[in-house]
This record gives structure tokens, C-alpha cells and sequence, in this order.
């Protein structure tokens, strides 16, 4: 095989320049320059901009400070996501599988995207194809499990194909690349699934309908409003842009997509230093959602790997050596990559001396043996009832919760067929080892109301054992998959079962889809090919990263070290997501919700609007934005109840009516009481933020020692801003009299009465509209 030489540099350069290279169509993460451009050329910074620019042409630069927030907050969203991104492409190259390839002669390792058109790959037993190939010498067995789901391995000689995705089990070969890229065999399966990959976020839903809400009538109300408060002078002019600029302002709820968007960022930061790749940052938000995990045995309950559990002597009188030396000289001899071989091979390889070896026979699935042929004797391992005619009770009584390999003697020399007359010597009883932390993640989700569906290609009565073995109270809720016929008794076995085996790779997304009717969000756990509409069905998607290319590409989520208990730790980020963001949110939309109303209000009864720009920015500072950051990013796992808008909803409109009924007082006492039109526009600013810091108290609870300080430092900021000079001169605020202070007093003393009270209320017809 060395004469293969394999392209020349040129030829390489050639092939790469013509775009005949295996990458995909497919790319993980935004580029910075995109990042850049989604993050500066939003509604809300385009909108702001003009608002500040009619601001700067009346003069008022003073009141243009709300720019630098914004400014500072677009910041903010590109250096956070711009480190998400470093973070994601690093450990995406990290877990890119390597290729072997020939060039010029020499052998060199080289990722699976730097192949190109016809290069020549030497593969061996545990190798990964990564472009399909087309055999040029040598034979090997391919598992195409994660194309088909089909777990036996298949002969592969001269002249046939082997397809991306799908892995060496015995053998070494060399083959030529003949597809690339997106025209992979496995590639377009994945090409076809995400076309119709249905994405789905309740907490993005509900953000874009508040957006969505606000964008359609802020530009009419602030036209409305300017037009309102022009008087036809230069007064007038800059008074009614300064009136509009605030209505306007008001109503955007600015900051909130972003402190989303940092929110998720940060958890996929810490996510990633804990081996979980997050695709798609609203992953997380719904694998925290989900109530039914449906995962397979391999690599979440057990290692992937299995262990000799137990020798039973049969009849070791028949060989000619001891056991443990002749399986030593078997398994030195094979070349077998499965989990079965490796585990006998961790068992007995440091045993005995190697006897003389002649030949040997790999062991196929269609075989179902391996045999390896010394001096004198052949030594035969596999299946029981392949081996023998009757399996013994002492070892069918192993069967039901385990695999059990017989391992027999003949003198015959016969490589290429089951040799006759074998005289059973010992059978091994394998078992998945299970993984330590297996208890404690079942433990974890039974405690959190997740529903575990496990579902493998295996006997379910073995996986049923390995399921008992890793403590799994469902473990006898199993059913054989087979016996489901229609899509009803499926649907039905979805809801009363926890254990499905011999699962057809159509029947995951059956599945799937029928949990799903039955009102569940569902999280799907796959590694192969077979898996990805399985994968694309379900609401959250979890790939292993030793699984197949395809079905990291299609998920959310990937599992660096695929180890399922990183699980709980993603749903916990996703909690502290939704969690954060729906007690935060009512901070930001307080501020809309009045500023709507008292635009209406000044608009239909012709009172002037109480707020200019510079105001809503010291209420915007110490009511929303430090105190949301800080609040969005402190761990919360609590269970995620209610639904966002409406938990919101009751949480910022009595706030946002007291600001109302606030403000319409001051206008309609300020002439009898003789307060001047600085006084009151003092009295609305302070009367809003006091409102404001109680609606920060009630999200803050129950305190702790940050949000207690929090509150604290929020409300003295708050005063200090207001009341000490400078303050007063910088946000146009003025000096109050004793009297006009005593009515401060007086209405803060009923806000917090009045802001519960109105919640009630709110909370009820709440309840009322969920019942209907």
C-alpha cells in the first residue's frame, strides 16, 4: 500500500482554489462584522438616533445623554457576544475530528474540513469517514449506525463506497474522497432536516410582541404629541421636540433585548467552561422548559464502554494452555475496535504469554464471532446461541440484564467458517459500565418533574437492567417497540411506558411527536445520523460531540465531553435566564406602560407632558438599567412557573397605573395648591421614581445580602441624583417648599398601598382570563 502517493501540494492547492474543500454551507457562529452590524443597526438605535438628532437641533444637548446609555448598552451586546463567539469557535475546533491523509507520499493528520476532492485517506479500526470515499485497497467493516440507524457493521472491499459519518469497526484501508462538503451523503441529510427546523422560544415570543406592540404606536403618539405642544415659536418648538422626545423614549422598553441577549451570552460563556457547546442561544431557555427527556442508554446512563463483570468456567480442561494466557494470545492477536472486543481486551491483554498466531477472523455482525487460529487450535468468541446449539441455564440465566460472550475451543482450522466441533471453555458476562454521576442526574430530574424516556435499539429487558442498575425508578415500565404497530398504540405506550426498546430510527420522531400532542416539551438526547429529524422535531436538541457531525450540527446543544450530567447545569443557566429576565423585564416595561398612558392623557385633555429626556435617563439608571444587570445575572434554578407575559404584566402595570394617577393628581392640584410648572415637573420625576424603586423592592424579594444592598445603593443614588447639586440644574429638576415637600410625603405614603392594591387586582383577572 505504500506506492499510493496521494495528491501533490499543487494538486491540493488547485482542488482549493476551485471550492472542491469539505466544508459546509453551515456556520456556527456570526461573524464580528455581522455581530457588529445586528447589535448598531437595531429599531431601537436607529429610532434613538433620530430622536437625539431633533433633539440637538432645538439645542437641548443637555437632554442628548440618553445616547450615551444607549451607546454604552450597544457596547456592551458587541463585546459580550463577540466573547460568546471566541468561546464557541474554540471549542468547536476543539471537538473537530482529524483525518488521516497521503500526500506527496507521507501520511499527516489534518481536520475533516481541510480534505479535499480525491485526496487519499488511510482509515483503521475507530476511525471516523469524513467525506465520502470510494475504497482503493484493503478491506474494512464500516458501522453505519448513524446514518441508519442499523448497527451491524458491513464488509467494505475494493470499489465500494464508504459515506461520511460512519465509522471503521475492523480493518485498515485507503480510500479516495469523491464528495465534498455540501454534496456529503451526511451533509445532505443535515442540509434537509434544517431547512425545516422549527424553532421555537416562549421568551423570545413574548419580547417580540412587546416590540412589536410598542414600535406601532410610538411614531403616530410622538407625532401626535409634537403637533399637540407646538405653539408656532421658537419656545414652543423646542419644548414640543422635548415633550415628544420624552413620550417617545419612554415608550421604547430600550435595553431589554439586550439584557436578554447579555443574559443568554453569559450563560453560554459558563456553559462552555463547563463542556457544553450551546449552538443556539435560546437552547437554553427551552431545555429548562422541557418535562420529558428522551435520551438512549449509551453515554448518558453508561460510559459507552462495557466491562467483564464475571468469568463462568465451563470447561477450561480443553485448552491446552490456561484461560487467561490463550485469550491473552486472542485478544493481542484481533484488531477489533467494538466495545464488546475492547472490554475483553482490558480483561485479559496483561495475561500470559503470546502463543504462535497463524490467521484470524474479525468479527462481523453477520458472523457474530471472531476466531483467531494458533498453532494447534482455534480459539472462538461470540454469541451463544451462534457458538451452540442449546445455551446452558448457568448462562441464558445471565442474558436478561446482561451480555453474555461464550468463548470455545476447536482443532479444526477453518478461518473463513464456524469451525465444527467446539468444546464451550468459558462464557464472559459483559455489562455497561455505569456512569457515576448517573444517580445523581436521574435523582435530579425526578426531583425537578422531568419525565426520563429512555430509548435504544437493545433488548429492553437489557436496557431495562442497565436503567435498574443506575438507579432509575421506572426501570420495569418497559416495551418492546416492535409490538407497537400503529400510532395509536405508540402514542399510548409514550404516556404509560419509560423504557422503549428495539426502537426503529422512524419511531424516535414518532415518538417525539406524540409526547409532544400529548402536551409535553420535549429534549432529545442523540448522537447519529438517525437521530437528526428525531433531533429536529424535538423542542431542544442535544447532540454528544462523539456522535456523528450531522447531529452536532442540527442541535442546540452539544455535549463536549459527552457526558450527560452537564444536563442539569444547562438547565439551570436556562432558569436563571427566564427567571431573571421575567423579574427584570417590569422594570422596563413600567416605563412603557405609563409613558403610553400619560401620552394619551396629555394628548386628549391637552395638559403638557411631565417628563423631558434627561429625566427619563436618571429614572432609567437607578430603576432599570444597574439594577436589572445585576438582578439578570445572579444565580436563580428555581422551577420556571407561569407564563412570561402575564407574570410581567402583573408585575409592572399597577406600578405603571400609580405613575398615571400619580401624575394626573399633581396636574389637577398644582392650580389650586399654587404649585409652579417646575415644581410639578419635580414632583412627577420624584413621585415616578419612588414608584419605580417599589416596584424594584417587590422584584427584589425575597432579599438577600446583594439585593438588599442593591435596593439600598438603587434608592440613595436615586435622591442623591435628584436633590444634590449638581442635580438639580442637570436633570431640571428644582428646589421644593415645605409644602410641596409635605405632598410628597403624603403620596409616597399611599403609593406602596396603592401599587398592592392594584396588583391584586390585576392578579385577579389574571386568574379569571387563564380559567376562561
Amino acid at each position: 500500500m505504500n506506492h499510493i502517493a496521494g495528491l501533490s501540494h499543487a494538486e491540493v492547492q488547485e482542488r482549493q482554489s476551485q471550492g472542491h474543500v469539505n466544508k459546509s454551507d453551515a456556520k456556527l457562529t456570526k461573524s464580528v462584522s455581522r455581530i457588529i452590524c445586528e447589535n448598531v443597526f437595531t429599531f431601537f438605535n436607529l429610532f434613538n438616533l433620530a430622536i437625539g438628532v431633533c433633539v440637538a437641533l432645538v439645542g437641548e444637548y443637555t437632554n442628548l445623554l440618553f445616547l450615551g446609555v444607549i451607546f454604552s448598552n450597544t457596547l456592551i451586546g458587541i463585546a459580550q457576544e463577540i466573547r460568546s463567539k471566541r468561546m464557541v469557535d474554540k471549542l468547536s475546533l476543539m471537538t473537530m475530528p482529524r483525518a488521516r491523509v497521503v500526500r506527496e507520499g507521507g501520511e499527516s493528520e489534518i481536520h475533516f474540513e481541510e480534505l479535499v476532492l480525491g485526496d487519499v485517506v488511510k482509515l483503521s479500526a475507530g476511525n471516523q469517514i469524513g467525506a465520502d470515499s470510494i475504497l482503493l485497497e484493503g478491506a474494512v467493516e464500516a458501522n453505519e449506525a448513524l446514518l441508519t440507524g442499523e448497527s451491524d457493521a458491513i464488509l467494505k472491499k475494493a470499489g465500494d463506497e464508504l459515506l461520511s459519518g460512519s465509522f471503521i469497526v475492523s480493518g485498515t484501508c485507503f480510500a479516495r474522497v469523491i464528495r465534498v462538503g455540501t454534496d456529503n451523503y451526511a451533509t445532505a441529510l443535515t442540509r434537509e432536516a434544517k431547512a425545516h427546523k422549527r424553532f421555537h422560544s416562549k421568551l423570545l415570543d413574548s419580547l417580540n410582541k412587546i416590540i412589536r406592540f410598542a414600535s406601532c404606536f410610538v411614531l403616530p403618539i410622538g407625532l401626535l404629541m409634537f403637533f399637540t405642544n407646538y405653539s408656532g415659536t421658537a419656545t414652543g418648538l423646542s419644548t414640543a421636540v422635548l415633550t415628544a422626545a420624552a413620550a417617545m423614549i419612554g415608550m421604547l422598553p430600550n435595553g431589554l433585548m439586550l439584557l436578554t441577549s447579555v443574559s443568554l451570552s453569559v450563560g453560554v460563556i459558563k456553559l462552555g467552561r463547563a463542556r457544553a457547546l450551546v449552538q443556539q442561544l435560546f437552547g437554553i431557555e427551552t431545555l429548562s422548559r422541557v418535562d420529558v427527556l428522551c435520551l438512549d442508554k449509551t453515554g448518558t446512563l453508561t460510559e459507552g464502554r462495557m466491562r467483564v463483570e464475571r468469568v463462568i468456567e465451563l470447561d477450561y480442561s480443553a485448552l491446552p494452555v490456561p484461560l487467561e494466557e490463550a485469550m491473552g494470545a486472542f485478544v493481542c492477536a484481533m484488531d477489533d475496535n467494538n466495545a464488546t472486543f475492547l472490554a475483553v481486551k482490558d480483561y485479559f491483554c496483561r495475561n500470559g504469554e503470546a502463543l504462535e498466531f497463524i490467521d484470524r477472523v474479525p468479527f462481523s455482525s453477520e458472523r457474530k464471532y471472531s476466531a483467531a487460529i494458533f498453532t494447534g487450535f482455534t480459539l472462538v468468541m461470540g454469541a451463544p446461541d451462534v457458538l451452540l446449539n442449546n445455551v446452558p441455564g448457568e448462562i441464558s440465566a445471565f442474558e436478561r440484564d446482561a451480555r453474555v460472550i461464550l468463548v470455545a475451543k476447536s482443532d479444526a482450522r477453518a478461518p473463513e467458517a464456524l469451525p465444527g466441533e467446539l468444546t464451550p471453555v468459558a462464557a464472559l458476562v459483559l455489562e455497561d459500565v455505569i456512569r457515576p454521576d448517573a444517580k445523581q442526574t436521574l435523582e435530579y430530574f425526578a426531583s425537578q418533574g422531568v419525565q426520563l424516556k429512555i430509548i435504544s435499539g437493545d433488548n429492553p429487558q437489557t436496557v431495562s437492567g442497565v436503567a435498574r442498575r443506575a438507579g432509575f425508578a421506572e426501570a420495569e415500565a418497559f416495551i418492546d417497540a416492535q409490538t407497537l404497530e400503529t400510532d395509536e398504540a405508540l402514542a399510548e405506550a409514550a404516556e404509560s411506558y419509560s423504557i422503549f426498546g428495539r426502537v426503529k430510527p422512524a419511531q424516535k420522531r414518532a415518538l417525539i411527536k406524540a409526547l409532544q400532542k400529548g402536551g409535553h416539551t420535549v429534549a432529545m438526547v442523540g448522537d447519529g445520523v438517525n437521530d437528526v429529524l428525531a433531533l429536529r422535531e424535538a423542542d431542544c436538541s442535544v447532540a454528544m460531540a462523539a456522535g456523528s457531525e450531522a447531529a452536532r450540527q442540527i442541535a442546540q446543544l452539544v455535549l463536549l465531553d459527552s457526558n450527560f450530567a452537564v444536563l442539569p447545569g444547562v438547565v439551570n443557566e436556562g432558569r436563571r435566564v427566564v427567571n431573571n429576565i421575567t423579574r427584570t423585564a417590569s422594570l422596563f416595561l413600567m416605563k412603557t406602560g405609563y409613558s403610553f398612558l400619560l401620552s394619551l392623557l396629555a394628548i386628549a385633555f391637552a395638559f403638557p407632558y411631565p417628563f423631558i429626556p434627561i429625566q427619563l435617563t436618571l429614572i432609567g439608571m437607578f430603576i432599570q438599567a444597574i439594577p436589572s444587570f445585576f438582578l439578570a445575572l445572579e444565580p436563580n434554578s428555581e422551577r420556571i412557573r407561569g407564563r412570561f407575559f402575564e407574570t410581567v404584566l402583573g408585575n409592572f402595570l399597577p406600578s405603571s397605573l400609580v405613575v398615571v394617577l400619580n401624575v394626573a393628581f399633581i396636574q389637577l392640584l398644582a392650580p389650586y395648591a399654587n404649585i409652579d410648572p417646575n415644581a410639578v415637573s419635580t414632583l412627577c420625576v420624584m413621585m415616578t421614581g419612588i414608584t419605580g424603586l417599589f416596584l424594584l423592592l417587590r422584584v427584589s424579594r425575597p432579599f438577600n445580602r446583594m439585593r438588599a444592598a442593591l435596593f439600598a445603593l438603587m434608592t440613595v443614588g436615586f435622591f442623591f441624583g435628584a436633590w444634590v447639586l449638581p442635580g438639580y440644574a442637570f436633570f431640571s429638576l428644582g428646589a421644593l417648599k415645605v409644602s410641596e415637600l409635605m405632598i410628597l410625603l403624603g403620596m409616597a405614603a399611599i403609593c406602596y398601598p396603592l401599587t398592592y392594591g392594584l396588583a391584586r387586582v390585576v392578579k385577579k383577572v389574571n386568574k379569571k382570563r387563564a380559567a376562561l
